[in-house]
């Protein structure tokens, strides 16, 4: 409650007070600013509290959908990123996540040192979607959650609602954006914001991108971030360099919050991103972990939440130009807050190559060892003085694929620890892949016998087409559109991304000469399924009948 005005003499005696304390002041120049609580906008890059630059890069986690599936932060902590956009709900169209799981979720970000973005998905396509809120009951989610949240302005970005508008009234995405800011700020939330754009995320009419500068400049913390979703509206590298560059000229935080490799609305240009991002010093979040459905399983970056079955997708964001493991940094408050560690692991041991074929090999080697713990080795392909990175995994082994057959290839390893810190290179190992080629004793007949939505059963024929007895062999095949093998016999399946091989079991090891031998498996499908169309036995090149 305000106090009653005080007496003229009083008012005088408290003047001359101030007088005193304030001239000094005046005379030192200006005070100097309170230190930040966290994450903080400065000359339109995000800046951690120790000044540090940060550069989102990360994925998307459904965790909304799968709370059951909390240890795949852990995972995409292992496959290098530095961030991750966690799915939550309001309450209203899924399951809320309490107060409760909401800690539970920045608690496991912080312990895989990870930087949390939460999101509200409630709000997706409003106006549109039939069932979606509106921002301002997204923030009334966060003031409720709060108590989760407060403290944690260091390691948590509110992400306020996800796409918040449709293509029907996005217009009024400004104003909204803005009230709802303020609602926050009101209510005591410090953290950085970051605000999706309109048009299911893609902002296709420039609503975002011609009204950012007025919504951050109503955010009185001065601490909003802006993030688009890129899909198929972002198809060609000009379309993304010129969004992005407008963002940058004019010196406010953008980052790519969502983007695939392919979309029903269109093919997004996903190398460009990743290039203009590295070029710019964008953050970006690939969608996403895994648990895709309603067609866009194609954008699952591992199969059924499992680390070590890496979709094409999944390749391309964690291990290849422009990715994750290539360019990531982890935040340096988890340097900082433990005492900060620059101590790298030791040299793994030279890598031993196994299981050498024309177009692939398993590489072995013994493990490196370092005072806080190893989190995962780098992979990489040395080219004279140069190196290309080829894969990143926790474990001592790595299969290689897409190899040149009758080619050398030199490989080596790197450690990494926790903070960060990565090891001297491992000795060098060279592998010289098989021969490929057609032969004349291996034919192969490949069908569907059955089919259902999302899976399908097939069998393969391996026939002896030679005059002599084949004794054990390994059928490798690619699947060419995220079909994976779920179950099968008459062999011992192993799948990579898009990748199978196949070694046979004791009864179907002998083809005799003129002779075949019958494979038959369950997979899971898109919502094509065309069949592979080149197969190897042993290493060599099989006819497709």
């Amino acid at each position: 409650m305000r106090s009653r005005t005080p007496t003229v003499p009083r008012v005088a005696a408290i003047g001359a007070a101030l007088l005193a304390v304030l001239l000094p002041l005046f005379a030192l120049g200006p005070p100097a600013q309170a230190a930040p609580t966290g994450f903080r906008v400065e000359n339109g890059r995000l800046l951690e509290r120790s000044g540090d630059d940060f550069v989102m890069r990360g994925v998307n986690h459904a965790h909304t959908w799968y709370p059951d599936r909390i240890s795949s932060l852990s995972h995409i902590k292992a496959k290098g990123a530095n961030t991750v956009r966690v799915v939550l709900s309001s309450g209203d169209r899924w399951t809320r996540n309490d107060t409760a799981d909401v800690a539970n979720v920045v608690a496991q970000c912080k312990r895989n040192r990870l930087i949390c973005v939460l999101e509200v998905h409630d709000t997706t396509g409003y106006g549109e979607q039939s069932g979606a809120v509106t921002l301002s009951r997204a923030a009334d989610y966060w003031i409720s959650v709060q108590s989760a949240l407060t403290g944690q302005e260091d390691y948590v970005i509110v992400n306020i609602g996800n796409e918040p508008y449709g293509n029907t009234n996005y217009a009024a995405w400004t104003a909204d954006t803005k009230a709802a800011i303020q609602k926050l700020r009101t209510a005591g939330f410090d953290h950085t914001i970051m605000v999706d754009a309109p048009n299911w995320g893609q902002d296709w009419a420039f609503t975002m991108r011609d009204n950012a500068a007025s919504v951050f400049a109503a955010d009185p913390d001065a601490n909003t971030v802006f993030s688009i979703h890129m899909y198929g509206v972002f198809d060609t590298a000009a379309e993304i360099s010129d969004y992005l560059g407008r963002f940058v000229t004019a010196k406010l935080p953008i980052v790519v919050g969502e983007f695939g490799h392919d979309h029903s609305d269109g093919n997004p240009d996903e190398d460009a991103i990743l290039a203009t991002a590295q070029r710019l010093g964008l953050g970006y979040l690939g969608w996403s972990w895994s648990g895709n459905s309603g067609g866009v399983e194609y954008l699952d970056m591992v199969t059924n939440f499992d680390p070590n079955q890496l979709t094409s997708w999944g390749q391309r964001l964690f291990n290849g130009a422009n990715g994750i493991a290539a360019t990531a940094r982890e935040a340096a408050i988890y340097s900082s807050s433990g005492g900060e560690d620059t101590t790298p692991p030791t040299a793994p041991g030279t890598p031993a190559a196994s299981a050498v074929t024309s177009s692939s090999a398993t590489l072995t080697w013994a493990a490196a060892t370092d005072a806080t713990g190893v989190t995962g080795y780098d992979v990489v392909r040395v080219n004279g003085t140069s190196e290309t990175a080829a894969t990143t995994t926790t474990g001592t082994s790595a299969a290689l694929t897409g190899l040149a057959p009758s080619t050398s290839y030199v490989f080596a390893v790197y450690a990494r620890d926790g903070a960060g810190n990565r090891s001297p290179r491992s000795g060098a190992v060279t592998v010289t892949t098989a021969s490929g080629g057609s032969t004349a004793n291996c034919a192969i007949g490949y069908r569907v016998t059955n089919e259902w939505s999302g899976g399908f059963q097939g069998e393969i024929v391996v026939r002896n087409t030679g005059t002599s007895a084949i004794n054990g062999w390994t059928l490798r095949w690619t699947f060419p559109d995220s079909q994976r093998v779920t179950n099968l016999w008459g062999g011992t399946a192993t799948q990579s991304g898009a990748d199978v091989s196949v070694t046979a079991a004791s009864y179907t090891a002998n083809v005799p000469a003129a002779g075949s031998v019958a494979l038959g498996f369950t997979a899971s499908r898109g919502s094509t399924n065309p069949s592979p169309t080149a197969f190897a036995l042993n290493g060599s090149a099989c006819t497709v009948s």
